[in-house]
């Protein structure tokens, strides 16, 4: 069984002086995610990102494919700096990679061996080490076939100071920056496909999310707020926990049906979202919000209707699906595991309160004149006053 894994990361290898500092967060979220499943080593050992573990590899694999930064994983064997060791390991990966493996004239199978020595005391050099491992592996499967341009499998033998590494294939990763290396934001979660997407998309660049939820209560029930509870803990998979942020948003929402023209409700309604979620923002320490707005999609994500919104608050907007459609803001959603969840029949705040004819192209002054007839600082202060912050954790 395989204990050690060789991590591959992408563009934290361009990060100049700040390499180190992406890597010790990678690192840091790699131990946390394995923490949920056993105990596990993640080192860096001679230059690579290396994790030590005697969970059942499968589950190691698992858990690391949800870690943003890494773009692959190789379970390898860590063999000592022996010649006939290092050879018997490549035909074990080999084994490994092809589970089966039988050869036949008609259909071989094409492979490379890419060996590196950075230990230059060990007697072969890079090239006869190529040699030695490829003829031993012939010797033992003469229906190979060496193709050093476009092989099906690559056996790959590392040689270290202490040790030499041998594996075969990689496991790919989903690749981005670790969670927590470009700050944190507030995320505008509904009940909906698209913000949980847009929370997935900015923590794959390294943003650790805190999500925010207007929750209607009598009007929408407990089933709504868990839906949206599941939504975190399905995120949380890729980051741990999720702090989760419920506003108290009824006697807003009455206020505005009572004293707002119809047609602008839906706009002042995300007006008093946005002011809500700046304050929350500022009280965590956050950096900017996030939204799952694509622009057309809805009355309230028009160009016009983003502007006259968005002027509430000085902080920045992430829209990190604003040039998606549908059908792929959906597969994404299928893809991390949120769509079957995010279509339970749950209505929102949003939805319940939206009228036949919304504005689709509201002016700011249109808005700020509606708004004369609430008591925006006190509806805003109460609705603060009420909201109940949980913390998330991701699922076993």
């Amino acid at each position: 069984m395989y204990n050690t894994y060789l991590i591959r990361y992408g563009e934290i290898g361009l990060k100049g002086k700040n390499r180190p500092q992406f890597e010790r967060r990678l690192m840091d979220n790699m131990s946390r995610a394995l923490s949920k499943v056993g105990r596990a080593k993640v080192s860096r050992v001679y230059g690579r990102l290396v994790v030590e573990s005697e969970i059942e590899p499968a589950l190691v694999l698992e858990r690391l494919q949800k870690v943003f930064g890494i773009v692959g994983v190789s379970p390898a064997l860590r063999l000592p700096l022996d010649e006939d060791a290092v050879c018997v390991g490549a035909l074990q990966a080999l084994k490994d990679a092809v589970p089966g493996l039988q050869l036949s004239p008609g259909s071989p199978i094409t492979f490379k061996v890419e060996a590196r020595r950075s230990n230059k005391t060990f007697p072969k050099t890079s090239p006869e080490l190529n040699g030695m491992v490829g003829g031993y592996l012939l010797d033992h499967y003469p229906g190979l076939q060496v193709d050093v341009h476009n092989p099906a499998i690559r056996v790959s033998v590392e040689i270290r100071e202490k040790n030499a590494f041998v594996y075969a294939g990689v496991v790919p990763g989903i690749g981005g920056l670790p969670v927590g290396s470009s700050g944190r934001a507030l995320l505008l979660l509904s009940g909906g496909i698209d913000s949980p997407v847009a929370g997935w998309m900015s923590m794959k660049r390294g943003i650790q999310i805190e999500a925010v939820h207007f929750h209607s209560f009598p009007f929408t029930g407990e089933k709504s707020l868990e839906k949206v509870r599941d939504l975190c803990r399905l995120l949380a998979d890729y980051t741990a926990r999720i702090k989760l942020h419920v506003v108290h948003f009824t006697d807003i929402q009455k206020e505005i049906q009572m004293h707002c023209p119809e047609e602008l409700r839906v706009t002042i309604m995300r007006r008093m979202m946005f002011r809500l979620s700046t304050s929350i923002a500022r009280q965590r320490e956050a950096l900017a919000l996030v939204t799952g707005e694509c622009v057309g999609q809805v009355a309230s994500q028009t160009l016009e209707s983003m502007r006259t919104i968005t002027l509430v608050t000085d902080m920045p907007v992430l829209r990190p699906l604003v040039g998606m459609d549908k059908e792929e803001i959906i597969q994404r959603a299928q893809q991390i595991g949120t769509f079957e969840t995010s279509i339970l029949p749950y209505e929102d705040c949003c939805t319940l309160f939206l009228p036949k004819h919304p504005a689709t192209k509201p002016v700011p002054a249109e808005a700020e004149r509606a708004e004369e007839f609430l008591a925006v600082d006190d509806l805003l202060a109460g609705a603060l006053e009420r909201t109940v912050i949980e913390d998330i954790t991701a699922r076993g």
